[in-house]
């Protein structure tokens, strides 16, 4: 029997309302005579919840009781689903992600899955059950619970349907689908009927929040189909896969942004005492993620390297680089805030050369500075000033023609 994982996000489960039409869909599916496992996310702002009554009781709570602590919020609405479904005459089971088997490394808070062990969801099949799993969660080595952090249940959701090789991944939302930009920011955005891996991964990095990067590399490593649709309209989503056929031959096929960029600039006294190896292993090891990397070596000035991270991560940034500055032996290190990413992505770019001059062309008609450049054969990234991010977004948008892009038929 063909089997289809489905997830439903926070937005989805805000009362015992949504948690009904949830058991409506699962019913809806089950009925196709579908094997179903649902992974579910915490209510919205439960997380932060209990993460503040954490924080009321101490200001270091050690990482291995937050991951006990926050698991619980997926427990508890993968429990309600599994009580709304029984309600309606389905036997349904909830597991939390130790029992389904998630085994993961030790690293709290922002854990990798290593394996899943499905014996335990093909038993409960053979009985002629509905699944639900507490997404974004596992168990390590020692058998501690840890949580997965920003993407989980996407990520959670996928690698459990590559552990049972299930038809597809459907993922509900609060948005219909992807679109060729943020529709609450870029007026003329269209949705998107399919996108490929690729793709989907250079937005999703670039800062589309309908899906995680992690989960988008597990469904290309595996292949597996995936669906983004809407929990409240009955719509078609758009499905990731392989290879797309190109919408009316538009080169570039979305554009996403980044607010909150920082820039970090080293600088070393002597080129040899600069090691880019030994400072981008730290930061690795860190699990610090560096995106644009600029390095200059110019005769009579001194050699430094410059790249970008996050807002939340430049804390931490600043104290790795602190703590391994004698090893690391760079004299100065300085940073510039307010910056923001703005990327142009589609696969065609990589037989279309010209692109980026015409990015670069309209930026400079726009009177929009660009400090820092990345690109790939599917993307190009520039670094502009914060405020002027959503008017990039816009005008790059209106340059591509995006507005044009094929809607999918509801």
């Amino acid at each position: 029997m063909a089997r289809v994982v489905m997830k439903f996000g926070s937005a989805t489960l805000t009362s015992t309302e949504h948690i009904q039409d949830v058991a409506k869909k699962v019913i809806a599916e089950k009925e196709k005579g579908f094997e179903i496992v649902v992974v579910t996310t915490a209510m919205r702002g439960m997380s932060k919840e209990l993460a503040k009554m954490a924080r009321h009781l101490s200001d270091n709570a050690p990482k291995r009781e937050l991951d006990a602590l926050l698991s619980t919020s997926s427990q508890l609405t993968s429990a309600l689903v599994a009580i709304a479904l029984q309600e309606e005459g389905y036997e349904a089971v909830s597991l939390t992600g130790w029992q389904v088997g998630i085994q993961t490394d030790a690293m709290y808070g922002n854990a990798r899955i290593d394996e899943i062990d499905a014996s335990r969801i093909e038993a409960h099949f053979m009985q002629g059950k509905i699944v639900i799993v507490a997404g974004e969660q596992g168990i390590d080595n020692s058998r501690n619970i840890t949580t997965l952090g920003k993407g989980g249940s996407e990520t959670t959701a996928i690698a459990i349907a590559a552990a049972l090789e299930a038809e597809r991944v459907d993922i509900y939302t609060n948005v219909d689908g992807v679109y060729t930009a943020d529709p609450s920011q870029v007026a003329r955005a269209q949705k998107l009927e399919e996108i490929s891996y690729d793709e989907m991964l250079e937005l999703s990095n670039l800062g589309s929040q309908v899906l995680h990067p992690r989960a988008v590399e597990l469904a290309k490593k595996f292949q597996i189909p995936v669906t983004t649709r809407s929990s409240e309209k009955d719509t078609v989503g758009t499905l990731l896969k392989e290879e797309v056929e190109m919408e009316k031959n538009l080169v570039v096929r979305g554009v996403a942004y980044e607010s909150d960029v920082i820039r970090l600039t080293v600088g070393y006294d002597a080129y040899s005492n600069a090691s880019l190896a030994d400072m981008f292993t730290i930061l690795a090891e860190n699990r610090i993620n560096v995106d644009i990397i600029v390095q200059a070596i110019i005769d009579g000035l001194k050699p430094t390297v410059s790249f970008t991270i996050l807002k939340e991560e430049f804390a931490d940034a600043l104290r790795v680089l602190e703590d391994s500055k004698l090893s690391l032996g760079f004299s100065f290190a300085d940073f510039e805030i307010g910056l923001a990413k703005v990327s142009i992505i589609g696969s065609g770019m990589a037989s279309n050369p010209g692109v980026a001059a015409r990015m670069f062309d309209r930026l400079r008609r726009e009177g929009i500075p660009v400090k820092m450049v990345s690109t790939s054969e599917i993307k190009v990234s520039v670094v502009v000033p914060q405020d002027e991010m959503i008017r990039a977004a816009n005008a790059l948008h209106d340059e591509f023609n995006l507005f044009q892009q094929m809607s999918p038929k509801a």
